[in-house]
């Protein structure tokens, strides 16, 4: 048996207490509350108007959501068994805040933006949909330099496509039809819900681990229901971070383009706890076709799926489907794809990248002599720190896995020379993820942390 770390175990029971807290309630009404209050200070004082214009209507819908919930733990009060503050209840209350918090902001900024608006969408929703128009007019989503240094000097950050090629599958509507449900937020909308919905399914069809509920005279079949119910209840926290948290509903409502990569990113780790590693390797080699930001997703799945011996099999797809969308591009025009992928997210182009939240890595990049390469160089140590421990001891569940691209994530996007603030929804939402991910044959502590003491014994 694998001997528990007291460490880790205090600090799931703590979180585990306050998130059963009122039968989950607790955290929602919490979760709800402080996101109406970023939206309202969004809508007052952010300087980005499609931000602003969000706000307006995602606090209204955060409000509704947050006296939902009160409305809920009075009832739970009276009736603790009600079916109104049961989890389908909570469940329905998370679809009404991402309809409110997201949906209805995202259809209203594109119906204004279609009416012309210009102040309704951010700068990456335009770059998309004019890499579509490029990939139907000329085979690649790129400019060349020589295009771009042509352009005037206020337009030529725009002329950059600073993605992988799949990304301007999502302009190509746009690119056909000029009209508010051909705004690529929308067919990102689209192609995140749809990889959420196929996550859910499939940790859904997967058995959830009694783990030690068996004890206390419990029956197998008593277990196995409490099993299942905790395993909804991390579902329907993972989900909520991943739609109703506000950095992902005002992401996808205002650009829009990290949310599938993230969703194919969550779906592959659903695959994996499912124990379907070809599966697994296809939806991650998706996202790696839109954002390399799945590309370290990717290497640690198929370090995952090394342990099972079905390495290859999570390869073909986490690596060949990226290789396969880069090929035409690099036919086409090789130097446009090498200004467009790596100078410039490298700091190597025309011009710089506006991406420059205050995070530690752009604050040392930014303050110290030599700045660049001591922040590059903090980012080389905490790669090379991630390596060592992959090596070491190399992620044997899915838990794990989603834990170790969670806080890696969490690292390069402190130490990295230029990021966004945006970018935080990545680690946020796979370490949330995480505890869904628990499948039979995963020791209730050893799941997290991946036998993270090192120490085992025979029973």
């Amino acid at each position: 048996m694998i001997v528990d770390d007291p460490t880790a175990h205090r600090s799931r029971w703590h979180w585990r207490t306050l998130d059963n807290a009122a039968g989950g309630l607790a955290l929602d009404l919490g979760l709800y509350a402080v996101s109406a209050t970023f939206a309202a200070i969004t809508a007052v004082t952010s300087t980005l108007l499609p931000h602003r214009a969000w706000g307006a209507v995602a606090a209204v819908g955060y409000l509704l959501a947050t006296l939902t919930v009160i409305a809920q733990l009075l009832l739970r009060r009276r009736s603790p068994t009600s079916r109104l503050t049961g989890l389908p209840a909570r469940w329905a209350v998370t679809g009404l805040a991402w309809a409110t918090t997201t949906l209805l902001p995202l259809a209203w900024q594109s119906i204004d933006r279609a009416g012309g608006r210009t102040d309704r969408a951010q700068e990456e929703v335009l770059v998309v949909e004019q890499a579509g128009s490029r990939l139907l007019e000329h085979g690649t989503p790129y400019l060349g330099p020589d295009a771009i240094a042509a352009l005037p000097p206020g337009e030529q950050l725009m002329g950059y496509t600073p993605y992988q090629p799949g990304m301007a599958m999502f302009g190509l509507p746009r690119a056909l039809l000029d009209t508010w449900w051909t705004d690529s937020r929308v067919w990102f909308t689209v192609g995140t819900a749809l990889a959420l919905a196929l996550a859910v399914a499939a940790l859904r069809r997967t058995p959830a681990t009694a783990g030690q509920a068996t004890t206390g005279g419990a029956t197998a079949g008593q277990a196995t229901t409490a099993a299942t119910h905790r395993r909804d209840a991390a579902l329907l926290r993972g989900v909520q971070a991943a739609t109703v948290l506000p950095i992902c509903a005002l992401t996808l409502a205002t650009g829009g383009d990290d949310l599938p990569v993230l969703a194919l990113c969550l779906l592959a780790l659903a695959f994996a706890a499912a124990d379907r590693p070809g599966r697994a390797g296809l939806a991650v080699g998706l996202a790696g076709a839109l954002k390399l930001f799945a590309w370290p997703v990717a290497l640690v799945l198929i370090v995952w799926g090394l342990t099972r011996r079905a390495g290859t099999r999570v390869a073909v797809g986490a690596i060949g489907l990226p290789i396969a969308a880069l090929l035409p591009a690099l036919l086409v025009d090789r130097d446009a794809l090498t200004e467009n992928v790596l100078r410039f997210p490298l700091g190597h182009g025309l011009v710089t990248s506006p991406a420059q939240s205050p995070f530690p890595g752009y604050l040392i990049a930014s303050a110290l002599p030599a700045g660049r390469l001591i922040a590059a160089g903090l980012l080389v140590a905490a790669g090379v720190a991630i390596a060592v421990r992959l090596a070491r001891r190399p992620p044997r569940t899915a838990v794990a896995t989603a834990l170790i691209c969670g806080y890696g994530l969490l690292a390069a996007i402190a130490l990295m020379p230029t990021t966004r603030f945006g970018y935080l929804l990545y680690p946020l939402a796979l370490l949330t993820w995480a505890p869904a991910l628990h499948r039979p044959g995963d020791t209730p502590t050893a799941a997290v942390a991946d036998e993270g003491s090192g120490r085992t014994t025979s029973a």
